[in-house]
């Protein structure tokens, strides 16, 4: 996307607060149009002083009340378009911030476990922070510069031709030599944004894992592989700011040209009597005005070139392909009867590896059905895919008889209660995150979905009980902990459905064996699946289905499978060995 396309689409965003703007646009004429009467006052005041005993006081005196007012009005009208623009620039950067954030939850699963988490941090913070830097010191500049400008051309006009003509011929030579240093300065800006959203991955990532980072004493690797970023980063940085460093000395003496010529020009029409001794000074005051936007424009250029990268990288977030929407007429699911067909179900996250193919299941209402087999079989895509987390490339799943691509997303996942592998805890509450699937929920149901899921004894140990507030993940619980409180979030809420991938495999034995207590209470006349490595947990299941290299090669309950001597027999075997 090129930079004018990207100022377009931000100021796309500033759209809807245009009466912010045009506010914006009449403070500045108010503003501009007072600080444009300054110097006409002053060099009416210096015309009543030039000269030994000339001095004529009863004319200055109003001449310094209306100077006293002018600069009053302009102060507080350029106070006031700095609330304008500042209101237009946090107004607009929310909304960015606001669309970025609900295609960042429209994204497919895909998109996002191919990206690095961090990358999307950066960019939904640091990168938005900078637009609205770049947006502050812009609108601003934008509004007053232009007015200044042409309000000072104006008056100079009025005053000398001439002279003024030297001032227009020159001053643009400060826009070729700020636009040729922009176009260069951008590309490293642009790498820049890119190398602060690469360190900021590799920093969520080391801060999440630090435990294992720690156990293999990898420390000194990831200083070495942070500090080999942060100094391509630094010496990107100091190339950028070295580049937009160069515009503003440059522009400002471009302008020194200016000011020195109208000088000259302005004392040989003084002497010449074209011009008073106040008028050259007026004129030199709005030499000095009609130059300064100039330089204040060149000054913010890399300012406005880190804010147009950042933008860039936040519009590539903001114009990825979201989930496919439901279509249109989709059934919204109320209830089910717990069936679920798989017919000729194909699907690969990457086309050139096929995982599952031409997988077919029927499952009655109310059966338990446990899914093996060795790690990387597809046993977690099945889950996957049950829940149109990814949609199959080929085939289709029913659920009560309705094809789950012609049901709306949000009903069917209601149907399901997960309880996965790696625990997921918000930061908030032990109640919070029991409630999280249910808010509405009240103390008592929690407490007893809690005694279910045998985490009340140890919850009540806790400082706040109920109420103790939990860090990031849980890191103040043990990992068994955290797993208990997921599967108490399912059993408040009480599903038609479960899934339950590897629910129990951080539990010690004791309390594995209540866990599997109430969850055959809550499987109950409910469909199950569940995938488990510790064979041990599935024998009651009513069908075993056995993976192995994307295909179902064998389905039946525990002793038959066992008298079958297949494949289920060797991986059962393998755990409970003759």
């Amino acid at each position: 996307m090129k930079n004018r396309q990207i100022l377009l689409r931000v100021l796309s965003y500033a759209r809807p607060h245009l009466a912010y703007l045009l506010l914006a646009l009449a403070l500045a004429l108010v503003s501009v149009g007072f600080s444009l009467y300054v110097p006409v006052l002053t060099g009416q005041g210096v015309d009543l002083i030039v000269g030994e005993g000339m001095v004529d006081f009863i004319c200055l005196i109003p001449i310094l009340i209306k100077l006293a007012i002018s600069v009053g009005i302009s102060a507080l009208a350029q106070w006031l378009l700095g609330l304008c623009t500042n209101r237009v620039s946090y107004l607009t950067v929310r909304d960015i911030r606001i669309r970025a954030m609900e295609v960042v939850s429209d994204l497919p699963l895909s998109t996002i476990d191919s990206t690095p988490h961090g990358d999307i941090l950066s960019r939904i913070t640091t990168d938005i922070d900078l637009i609205s830097e770049g947006l502050l010191t812009g609108f601003t500049q934008a509004f007053t510069g232009i007015v200044t400008i042409l309000g000072t051309l104006f008056f100079m006009l009025e005053l000398n031709p001439g002279i003024s003509l030297v001032v227009v011929l020159v001053t643009p030579l400060s826009l070729f030599i700020a636009s040729f240093i922009a176009k260069r300065s951008f590309a490293y800006f642009r790498e820049q944004s890119e190398l602060r959203g690469e360190m900021s991955s590799m920093a969520e990532e080391m801060v999440t894992g630090q435990r294992v980072v720690k156990a293999f004493n990898r420390e000194d690797a990831c200083e070495a592989a942070f500090g080999e970023i942060n100094e391509k980063l630094r010496v990107c940085g100091i190339r950028a700011l070295f580049f937009s460093s160069i515009t503003n000395p440059a522009t400002r003496f471009v302008n020194g040209l200016v000011y020195a010529g109208v000088g000259v020009f302005g004392a040989l029409a003084v002497m010449g009597g074209g011009l008073s001794v106040g008028q050259l000074s007026a004129f030199l005051s709005y030499a000095n005005q009609y130059t300064k936007p100039f330089n204040e424009i060149s000054g913010v250029l890399a300012e406005l070139q880190s804010a147009i990268a950042s933008a860039g990288r936040v519009f590539d977030i903001i114009d990825q392909p979201v989930q496919s929407p439901d279509p249109a007429g989709a059934t919204v699911l109320t209830q089910v009867d717990g069936s679920v067909r798989v017919e000729h179900l194909s699907f690969s996250y990457r086309k050139e590896t096929p995982l599952l193919r031409d997988l077919n299941l029927g499952v009655e209402p109310g059966q338990r059905i446990a899914i093996v087999g060795p790690t990387g079989c597809g046993k977690t895509t099945i889950i996957n895919l049950l829940m149109r987390f990814y949609d199959p490339d080929e085939g289709r799943i029913l659920v009560s008889g309705r094809d789950v691509q012609q049901v709306t997303r949000d009903s069917l996942r209601s149907m399901y209660g997960m309880v996965l592998q790696e625990t997921w805890l918000k930061n908030g509450t032990v109640f919070e995150n029991i409630a999280y699937g249910k808010p509405d929920a009240r103390l008592e149901e929690v407490t007893a979905a809690a005694k279910a899921a045998h985490a009340h004894s140890f919850i009540q140990r806790l400082p706040d009980g109920y109420d103790t507030l939990l860090s990031e993940d849980g890191g103040n619980l043990s990992q068994g902990q955290k797993q208990l409180l997921c599967i108490a979030r399912v059993m408040l809420c009480l599903p038609p459905m479960l899934i339950l991938d590897e629910a129990t495999s951080s539990i010690d034995t004791r309390t594995e064996l209540h866990i599997q207590n109430a969850f055959a209470e809550l499987m109950r006349g409910r469909t199950s699946f569940i995938v488990a490595h510790r064979l041990s947990t599935i024998r009651e299941a009513d069908c075993i289905l056995v993976m192995n290299k994307g295909r179902v090669v064998e389905m039946g309950s525990h002793d038959e499978l066992i008298n079958a001597n297949g494949f289920y027999k060797k991986l059962y075997m393998s755990q409970f060995g003759a």
